[in-house]
């Protein structure tokens, strides 16, 4: 068969069932990556540039630490407050009353609270509900000297001595904000360099009424028997930044002697239905009993399905074994026959000799085969 004959014919497949099961795969695919993956910004599932999916894997593999995503700040109360650090990446609402006392309570007990935020007015809000005076002013910082790809994204060069920035030279900004912080009250950790400005009405240039100056971009304060730790930058922590020099080094600094590793999603977007439902059976032991029991009885049902028939089988054999109606019925063979047919023979006739006997009784098992002949 030549190529053009194998192409008219369709090369012995059907199509229209081929093109079923691809669409079929295509559309189970399309499903399952939206159901473990999120666009939100900021966002631990979010794969592209601007989510922290490798924040969150990284958290995840550091050795020592066991990382968790909370939902609910709650969970708060079940690690030791004095091991554990938690992030809050720039919260999409505003956190309860209730909310704010559960973390007050874990920064009292000896916490450590990382807020990452530029210009939303949520990450300023938590600050001030758990007692901390550092706060993030809001304008976007630019430096027309030291920066990576434009002024807008910042090198800051101005780092400090201090056991959060160990093996720290700079941190990579992009649309950071200055911190506004009381540095009695504060320690600052990294500061922009000494050409930065704050450009408050946002229209790229240096204006009369905005300074050059080395801002503080990070900063630490003891608030009760815990910490507080402010970045002006959340997209130190997004895919696109956070392999960008030394993002990840002080990501990795913050919590390097913890025990515990939170990232709080309780005022950030929905993640994605699969991930939620795995997190939800994490936080609800009830739950997870449940689930156990569920399984535990679906698999014995199914292997109970599969056991029946043979053990079915093996009743039926043992029954027939013990049973002597089905005992196997013997057949006389050839020989057997002949001789009984010879000894009747013989008693009706005793002046037969042998020779003739044989001939009658060939001539009988004649008469038997012939109907299985015809």
């Amino acid at each position: 068969m030549t190529v053009r004959e194998w192409l008219r014919d369709g090369g012995g497949l059907d199509w229209p069932r081929v093109l079923l099961a691809a669409l079929s795969t295509t559309v189970v695919v399309a499903l399952l990556v939206a159901a473990v993956t999120s666009s939100a910004a900021f966002g631990p599932y979010n794969p592209s540039w601007d989510g922290t999916s490798e924040l969150r894997q990284q958290t995840a593999s550091e050795s020592g630490a066991e990382s968790e995503l909370i939902r609910d700040t709650a969970r708060y109360d079940d690690y030791e407050s004095n091991e554990t650090v938690a992030f809050v990446v720039a919260p999409d609402e505003t956190y309860a009353d209730e909310d704010v006392d559960r973390i007050r309570r874990f920064i009292d007990n000896g916490g450590t609270l990382v807020v990452l935020e530029n210009f939303g007015t949520n990450g300023n809000q938590l600050l001030a509900d758990v007692g901390a005076e550092t706060r993030t002013d809001g304008a976007v910082l630019r430096d027309e000297q030291e920066y990576y790809r434009g002024p807008t994204m910042p090198i800051a060069t101005g780092v400090e001595n201090h056991t959060y920035t160990e093996g720290v030279d700079q941190l990579t900004l992009n649309y950071a904000s200055a911190l506004e912080t009381d540095e009695e009250e504060a320690t600052v950790l990294v500061r922009t360099s000494e050409y930065a400005y704050r450009d408050v009405n946002r229209n790229d240039e240096l204006d009369n009424n905005e300074t050059l100056d080395s801002y503080p971009v990070a900063a630490v304060e003891n608030v009760s028997e815990g910490q507080v730790v402010v970045v002006g930058d959340p997209s130190i922590a997004i895919n696109a930044m956070i392999d960008e020099p030394d993002n990840t080094a002080f990501l990795q600094r913050l919590s390097a002697d913890a025990d515990h590793v939170l990232i709080d999603l309780s005022h950030s977007e929905d993640l994605p239905p699969l991930t939620a439902a795995v997190l939800t059976i994490r936080e609800l032991p009830l739950l997870q009993v449940l689930l156990g029991a569920v399984g535990i009885a679906g698999i014995a049902t199914l292997s109970r399905r599969r056991f029946r028939p043979s053990l079915e089988r093996v009743r039926t054999r043992l029954s027939r074994r013990n049973d002597p109606t089905d005992a196997p019925i013997a057949v006389p063979s050839g020989d057997d026959v002949d001789e009984r047919r010879a000894t009747a023979i013989r008693d009706r006739h005793p002046d037969w000799d042998e020779d003739r006997v044989r001939r009658v009784i060939a001539a009988l098992n004649r008469d038997d085969m012939e109907p299985d002949d015809q």
